[in-house]
């Protein structure tokens, strides 16, 4: 039976601290702090909406996100400004590894882009980088108007991507989405990009772990044998 893969977008195959150069106009020397900040904050406050239940979108997050890592250190930004940073969010640069694997895979694999982002946002990013044609749909949380990891958007994946009845495996380079995924009874590989990241101790065991995203291919023959 076929399996299914549904790729996290931010982080796995486009890089949030591609904006630490951006920040460098703002933020001097500060800037891949700013950068870090802002992506910690942009995931906590997507995972603190959906359990409130006061869903917005991952965009207005993101917004929410830089005025407080700028806020932290003690910076401004105009309105203008800050437009123009959340537009350039919008292209932020692919992974080097990211299009040579998706394109090893396309059709092979039906191949999913599954995120907390919103479709026009995905759409804007992947495209960017030549990824957006690389997939057969797109799978957004906006659909279900809540976050991963709840446990209720990976049951909405499956249903999005017609993998109801056979194997679901997410991608993700976020430890969190990997074990949320498994929570959810979905397989998943964990693309471990910086080799001094710790998995969480959860007793939930990633499907796979990966480097890099060339190592895909194989990891997948792996698991289906």
């Amino acid at each position: 039976m076929k399996t299914t893969l549904a790729f996290d977008v931010y982080g796995t195959l486009v890089d949030p601290m591609g904006m630490s150069r951006l920040l460098e106009q703002d933020a001097c020397e500060q800037a891949a702090a700013v950068a870090g900040l802002w992506r910690e904050k942009q995931l906590e406050f997507s995972f603190r909406k959906g359990l409130m239940r006061v869903y917005e979108d991952f965009g207005v997050c993101t917004r929410q996100a830089l005025r407080y890592a700028m806020a932290v250190h003690q910076l401004e930004l105009s309105k203008a400004r800050e437009d123009q940073l959340m537009a350039a969010y919008l292209s932020l640069p692919a992974f080097d590894d990211a299009l040579p694997a998706l394109q090893a895979l396309k059709g092979q694999y039906p191949l999913f882009a599954f995120s907390n982002g919103s479709y026009p946002a995905l759409e804007k990013v992947l495209g960017h980088n030549n990824l957006l044609d690389q997939f057969d749909s797109l799978v957004s949380v906006d659909d279900i108007k809540s976050f991963k990891p709840d446990p209720a958007v990976y049951t909405f994946a499956r249903r999005a991507t017609g993998a109801w009845d056979s194997p679901l495996c997410l991608v993700s380079s976020n430890a969190w989405d990997v074990i949320g995924a498994r929570a959810a009874g979905l397989s998943a590989i964990w693309v471990k990009r910086d080799e001094n990241r710790v998995f969480e101790d959860w007793d939930i065991e990633p499907s796979a772990v990966i480097q890099s995203l060339s190592q895909l291919p194989e990891s997948l023959k792996a698991l289906n044998t």
